[in-house]
């Protein structure tokens, strides 16, 4: 996941840096720098473990809208 993939999966789900840190686990201070690509001097890369939180939180949101689809057709 590249830093435009990450502001974009931020937004997308409703998210201010303070509240994707929260779900994430994190400060608020590193979603800033993997939204830069960079922490001071040094380019960061998003890791891998924060990707698959990030494609685990969209699949528990589109599970939940599912059930809930399935709730309200009844």
């Amino acid at each position: 996941m590249d830093k435009v993939s990450f502001k974009k999966w931020r937004k997308k789900n409703g998210f201010s840096q303070q509240e994707a840190a929260s779900v994430l686990g994190l400060k608020r201070r590193m979603i800033q720098y993997y939204e830069k690509g960079k922490k001071g001097d040094k380019d960061i890369q998003i890791p891998k473990y924060i990707e698959l939180a990030c494609e685990g939180l969209d699949l528990k949101n589109k599970i939940a809208k599912l059930i809930n689809a399935k709730g309200d057709s009844k």
